[in-house]
Order: C-alpha cells, then structure tokens, then sequence
C-alpha cells in the first residue's frame, strides 16, 4: 500500500542549526532515502519552499479569492513529502519516526494514499 508520508516543521528551524547539525541533518535525509530507493519503497518526495511563497485560495464573499501565506495559522508549516510503498502502516510509521526533523520538533504525518476507486473512504 502507498502511504504519504507529511513532513511538518518550523521555517527557519534549519538556518539555526549549526553548520555541523545541518550536514548531519542532510546526511540522515541522504541515507534515508537511499535506503528506501534501494529497498523499492522510495515513490518521490521533494521539499516545498518557504511558506512566505505560498498562496492560499478560500472562498469569500461567495467568491474564491488569494491570498498571501499557507492557510493554517500555527507554528508547524507543511515543508515537504515522501511518498512509499510499502507492506502495512506499521513500516510507513517506522520510516516517518527515522526523518530527523522529527527530532528538531517537526512532525510526520502517516496518511494512505487511496487507490484510483477511491474505495477506502
């Protein structure tokens, strides 16, 4: 089963870090998915940008409209993705509780991708 895996943190948490910190950071993500391209569950994943480039659109007024920044106001933004394939829940958790952001205070979010029925809402 396809999982998607959400990656939560705060802007700027890696600008803090230590040059020291932020290699060791990278080179965890580096390894991470090595491992699961090597393994066959890696689907893609890519980082986002910085949440000061996002656009929002929500209706207002009876009318869709745009509007600067991510919609939610807290202090975790979506930064990026992984997307697996992999045998059960289990695993895809095993493999959110590796991402090091988690241990900066960032969150992963484990969620199954449905499939093209869309039978598993």
């Amino acid at each position: 089963m396809k999982y998607m895996l959400l990656i939560w943190n705060r802007p700027g948490f890696v600008e803090e870090l230590s040059e020291r910190d932020r290699v060791a950071l990278f080179g965890e993500v580096d390894q991470i998915m090595k491992e699961l391209s090597e393994s066959g569950e890696l689907v893609g994943g890519q980082a986002l940008a910085d949440p000061s480039q996002t656009r929002t659109v929500r209706l207002a007024g009876g009318h869709p409209e745009v509007v600067d920044g991510p919609f939610m106001e807290s202090k975790e933004q979506f930064a990026g993705y992984l997307a697996v394939d992999c045998d059960s829940p289990e695993r895809a958790a095993e493999i959110a509780a590796r991402w090091p952001d988690v241990r900066y205070g960032g969150v992963m979010e484990v969620r199954p991708i449905m499939d093209e029925a869309g039978t598993e809402m």
